[in-house]
């Protein structure tokens, strides 16, 4: 073998031991421009018909780029494969999040009633923001154990790829079943918190009545998760690409508390007719007006409340995950 040859077969052999793994379409090695090039030139030449050397090369063609983009209905069928993990890391993190506790899963009702407790000794009787309502009780408890819901993924959301770094390491996957992956453990603790919610507006006074309109609170709910869907794609990219936007999250979060109604009626403190109208088009101001609509007034939410929901969910969660898609090849980078 000539030394012009010996160079080549150097060269053809570092690319391959490069690639980490025998099996083409476990390859997930990034080919350079220099050696895509010299491959090309390689399968013109006598070396191209050596056994050994067509077998080596024979492994760079499933080479793939790492994180590579794929299309969306190719990325569609890559996340279902993928959904019995989606559940199972789901349901196993919602079981061990507290599994060093005492109580365990209780501080998934105990946090959020403690919170509530709070603002309704601060606003409802301090404050006396109760005064003209005829179940501040029910009220808050609604307004804060359903806010939390949205405000939890929201601040999850921003950190999402980075506390997941070390899997989209080690493993080739669609990069969206991190944030699906958290709404869905997010949803399933949810479940508990409104067994607790309804069981209480049930029993503090003054007491809530069942009615058939409680049949339509499922339909809010899944109107909701569409939403939180969506927020959880935005904020996952955009937490990815500003890691400074986590820290400002909570800031966020209190103003959208502040301002959709969650403690106290905005009504009563908002005479502007415009930043009214602005407070009441936000999605959590919908969903929480809807969720009382139903369980503390019995009755059905106005069919504007309905379509703005639905334009909502439907917009979010859509754009929300074209967003994150977008971002795709992105989140298997290392930051510099």
């Amino acid at each position: 073998m000539s030394q012009k040859e010996s160079a080549s077969w150097t060269r053809l052999m570092n690319i391959v031991s490069k690639s980490g793994s025998p099996n083409p379409k476990r390859v997930r090695r990034v080919l350079s421009e220099d050696d895509e090039r010299f491959l090309r030139d390689i399968e013109k030449t006598h070396l191209a018909k050596d056994p050994s050397v067509e077998d080596l090369f024979g492994e760079t063609q499933g080479l793939e780029p790492i994180g590579e983009k794929a299309s969306l209905p190719e990325y569609f069928k890559e996340l279902w494969q993928r959904r019995h993990f989606i559940w199972r890391e789901s349901k196993n993190k919602v079981l061990n999040q507290t599994s060093n506790t005492f109580l365990g899963p209780f501080w998934l009702v105990i946090n959020p009633l403690l919170l509530a407790a709070f603002y309704w000794v601060v606003f409802g009787i301090v404050l006396g923001i109760s005064r003209g309502m005829d179940n501040f009780v029910a009220f808050i408890i609604i307004g804060i154990l359903m806010f939390r819901f949205s405000s939890g993924i929201m601040s999850q959301a921003t950190k999402a790829i980075e506390s997941s770094r070390s899997m989209i390491r080690a493993f080739s996957y669609p990069r969206a079943a991190i944030p699906i992956s958290l709404v869905v453990r997010e949803t399933l603790g949810q479940f508990i918190v409104m067994a607790v919610m309804i069981v209480m507006i049930l029993a503090i006074p003054p007491h809530v009545s069942i009615d058939a309109t409680w049949l339509l609170f499922p339909v809010v709910f899944l109107l909701h998760i569409l939403i939180n869907a969506g927020f959880a794609f935005f904020f996952s990219r955009l937490g990815y690409k500003m890691p400074d936007f986590a820290q400002a999250m909570s800031f966020i979060v209190r103003i959208l508390m502040y301002g959709s109604g969650v403690i106290f009626p905005v009504e009563r403190f908002i005479e502007n007719e415009l930043a009214l109208t602005i407070v009441k088009a936000n999605p959590i101001y919908m969903l929480l007006d809807s969720y009382r609509s139903i369980l503390m007034e019995n009755t059905v939410p106005a069919a504007s409340t309905w379509l703005g929901l639905a334009a909502w969910a439907i917009g979010l969660a859509v754009l929300g995950f074209w967003y994150f898609w977008k971002g795709e090849e992105e989140y298997a980078r290392e930051r510099r």
